[in-house]
């Protein structure tokens, strides 16, 4: 998250402020020349935290530090944001019991964890005469995840893929 630079110390192009101490305290309208000063006197910085403001508004406070939290907090407001996206599993219309039940352990991980999961099920040679049975397939993963997920769109056979899309069930 970029944030723009706020104008500190010397960079302030105001003739006066409206100056806040370092525990937020209003200390009034003030000569820049006595702000900057106070922010010294402090071992501090006197930071535009509102440029636009008449007079603009200047606080006393250590720049560095703000700078730091709020790069912590946009940092910890990544981590919490949910993963979204798609997740894709391919099946295929022969498909043994044991690996359908894997691929289905995967979906239901997948859909447990936020994400959209787009199944395909690959037709070859042969097999695109039963198309019923790739759709009979996808049927069987919706109603094995119906727990967790819903179905959100579903196409019929396009070229050699028969593809569904889950949702994740919001509770």
């Amino acid at each position: 998250m970029s944030t723009t630079r706020l104008a500190t110390n010397a960079e302030i192009r105001a003739k006066e402020v409206r100056l806040i101490g370092p525990e937020g305290k209003q200390m009034g309208i003030v000569p820049l020349k006595v702000a900057i000063e106070a922010a010294n006197s402090v071992d501090l910085d006197l930071v535009e935290v509102a440029p636009n403001a008449d007079p603009p508004v200047a606080k006393v406070m250590d720049y560095g530090k703000h700078l730091y939290e709020q790069e912590r907090a946009s940092r910890d407001a990544r981590k919490t944001q949910k993963a979204t996206g798609q997740k894709a599993i391919r099946l295929r219309p022969k498909i043994d019991d044991h690996d359908f039940q894997t691929k289905e352990r995967h979906a239901r991980k997948f859909l447990e964890s936020g994400h959209s999961v787009r199944v395909q099920v690959m037709f070859r040679m042969r097999e695109l005469r039963r198309p019923e049975m790739g759709l009979a397939l996808l049927d069987r993963l919706a109603e094995a995840l119906a727990d967790v997920g819903q179905i959100e769109t579903r196409a019929p056979l396009q070229g050699r893929f028969a593809t569904m899309v889950l949702a994740p069930k919001s509770h």
